[in-house]
């Protein structure tokens, strides 16, 4: 796949485009010496990154992927965290927050492809995403109880919307690793492929999701996410704003008369 243009943010994270898919951004993990682990200066990258992604009205889809062979990302730099002073930590904790919230409130479809070890905020970024595709070679978990903290990048809120509140419970509760068929069987992640093929896939599955209304993913989004955890009739409130902001769009027009014309839209985005 041939890379048309890449923007690195700080030394840790790289945005590629890709020719024959415009409009999705890869998001790459890229600090292959740590296996990705998330440093103070990472996590602003990462919420730099995502800052920049949000505001890019040709982005339809962004794939998170990973440029270590074994890792997606082994969760917090504990190296950098052990020299930290209470008040280094206190300190570092917006830096560390903004990286998993930036992920999480992309307006766009976000897929993770994992592979190998995506453990603790590691998870945790592929959590914040809307669909995980793993390799068979993923192992992942959210162990932060075994050094004496909880997950802190939105695991113990994610994971329960995804497993249910006392599958969640055992996994955060135990610490435990999870591999890759176990994982899928536990809905901790969506599609399994084989080994070396989750950024294959996962970028295909975006090129897919993106060949679609621009304006009708990101309300979509925004429907599946304000409505979880909402009562039905409060879901449905949800669900109708965000159809009426797409119900007179350009992408509406321009949808409906390609259906009708038997052709492929050319989506205004608008």
């Amino acid at each position: 796949m041939t890379v048309t243009s890449e923007q690195r943010f700080g030394e840790f994270v790289v945005v590629r485009r890709h020719e024959g898919q415009e409009h999705v951004a890869e998001l790459v993990l890229d600090r292959p010496k740590a296996m990705n682990a998330v440093s103070s200066d990472m996590a602003r990258s990462i919420g730099a990154a995502c800052d920049a992604l949000a505001a890019d009205p040709g982005v339809r889809v962004t794939v998170l992927t990973s440029s270590h062979e074994r890792a997606f990302c082994v969760g917090a730099d504990l190296k950098e965290r052990n020299s930290f002073t209470d008040a280094e930590l206190v300190r570092q904790r917006p830096t560390a927050r903004a990286a998993y919230t930036g992920v999480l409130e992309l307006p766009m479809p976000v897929v993770a492809a994992v592979h190998g070890y995506a453990l603790g905020g590691g998870f945790e970024l592929a959590l914040a995403c809307d669909v995980i595709v793993a390799d068979r070679t993923a192992v992942v978990g959210l162990p932060e109880v075994s050094v004496g903290v909880i997950p802190g990048g939105g695991g113990t809120q994610l994971l329960p919307r995804r497993v249910g509140a006392a599958r969640a419970a055992e996994l955060v509760f135990s610490a435990r690793r999870v591999e890759a068929v176990e994982a899928r069987e536990l809905g901790l992640v969506d599609e399994l492929v084989e080994a070396g093929r989750d950024r294959e896939e996962a970028l295909a599955l975006g090129a897919r999701i993106a060949a679609n209304s621009p304006v009708g993913l990101r309300a979509a989004k925004r429907a599946l996410r304000l409505g979880q955890g909402l009562d039905l009739r409060a879901g449905l409130e949800v669900e109708d704003a965000a159809w009426r902001s797409v119900a007179f769009s350009g992408d509406r027009a321009e949808g409906v008369a390609a259906f009708n014309e038997k052709r492929k839209p050319n989506w205004p985005g608008e």
